[in-house]
Parts: structure tokens; C-alpha cells; sequence
């Protein structure tokens, strides 16, 4: 961010189905490691898992975070999430509207003297 604050990014996740992109969403939220998290709770994804091309039905989870916070996120989803290996990746926000940039950073900000 051009004002050297923390900056926001946004961080795809897919989920079992959306039940779980819920919970976790939900976690994220209440935990302020994210502001706000959509669940998009149909997609279809084509991977390769052990060998073989998978197709699947999936959730996508996207939550919007401060930059400085994506490293806690990401340890909070793998310990909530039901894949070994699941699919998170930040991207940073470069430009946006900075009202909502300024709210993100605010909300996902950790609670003054708690340890999140």
C-alpha cells in the first residue's frame, strides 16, 4: 500500500463442500484473522492427486485479510481443514476502494493484549 500500512490481501481457499468452507470461514472471522470471508459453495476443480487427474465438487472459501496477519490464517486453516494438503493462497491487494481497504485492515486487526 502506497501509505506503508499492513496493505489487505484476499485468500482463496476450496473446502470439502460448503459446509465446511462455513466453518472455517466462520473461524476466521471470529478469530479476526479476516474481516469478511465469502463461501462461493459450488465449483467444479480438475487436479492431479497420486497419480491420477481428479474432477471434484468443491467450496470456494475467500477470505479478506491485513497482509501481515495471511501467515496466521493460513496455520488456522490447515488445523480446521479437512485435506492434508489444502489449497490456500494469498494475493496481494494492489489497489482497491480504501475505504474498504482501511476496514479490512481494521477488522482483522488482533484484539489489543490478546493473544490470537
Amino acid at each position: 500500500m502506497a501509505d506503508g500500512g499492513p496493505g489487505c490481501a484476499i485468500v482463496y481457499i476450496t473446502a470439502r463442500d460448503a459446509g465446511e468452507a462455513r466453518v472455517i470461514g466462520r473461524l476466521l472471522v471470529e478469530r479476526r484473522l479476516a474481516a469478511c470471508a465469502n463461501v462461493v459453495p459450488a465449483i467444479e476443480s480438475f487436479y492431479w492427486w497420486d497419480g491420477r487427474l481428479v474432477e471434484d465438487r468443491e467450496a470456494l472459501l475467500l477470505a479478506k485479510t491485513r497482509a501481515d496477519r495471511v501467515d496466521e490464517l493460513v496455520a488456522a486453516v490447515r488445523e480446521a481443514h479437512s485435506y492434508d494438503v489444502p489449497a490456500v493462497l494469498a494475493i496481494r491487494v494492489e489497489r482497491g476502494n480504501p475505504d474498504y481497504v482501511a476496514w479490512v485492515v481494521r477488522e482483522a486487526a488482533p484484539a489489543a493484549g490478546c493473544d490470537v
